[in-house]
């Protein structure tokens, strides 16, 4: 149900498919982002038929990890192929991407 960002950053180097959902609130995108779809999660239930149906994995992403899971276990059970981003955005922004903004 998870996903390390190791690994998602090897399928970005090596050009695999997936789709980025970022679950966080308006105000955390604002600061920092991966991309992809943004879906707060406390807006996912009422708007989760808008995710593509391409059936390319879904890798949800939130802060620490935390609410990605939720969101994760909720597409399972509609039937997405989603994935937990691991640590979230605060372990992608220290092991993959210094760049990215830590708040």
């Amino acid at each position: 149900m998870e996903i390390t960002c190791s690994i998602v950053s090897k399928w970005k180097k090596d050009n695999k498919p997936f789709n980025f959902l970022d679950v966080r609130r308006d105000d955390e995108r604002e600061l920092s982002s991966l991309g992809g779809i943004h879906i707060p999660l406390h807006e996912l239930e009422a708007r989760f038929e808008e995710l593509p149906k391409d059936k390319l994995p879904l890798i949800v992403y939130c802060h620490l990890g935390v609410r990605s899971t939720y969101a994760t276990q909720f597409l399972k059970f509609h039937g997405f192929d989603a994935l937990s981003l691991r640590g979230g955005i605060e372990e992608w922004a220290t092991q993959v991407d210094p760049e990215v903004p830590r708040y």
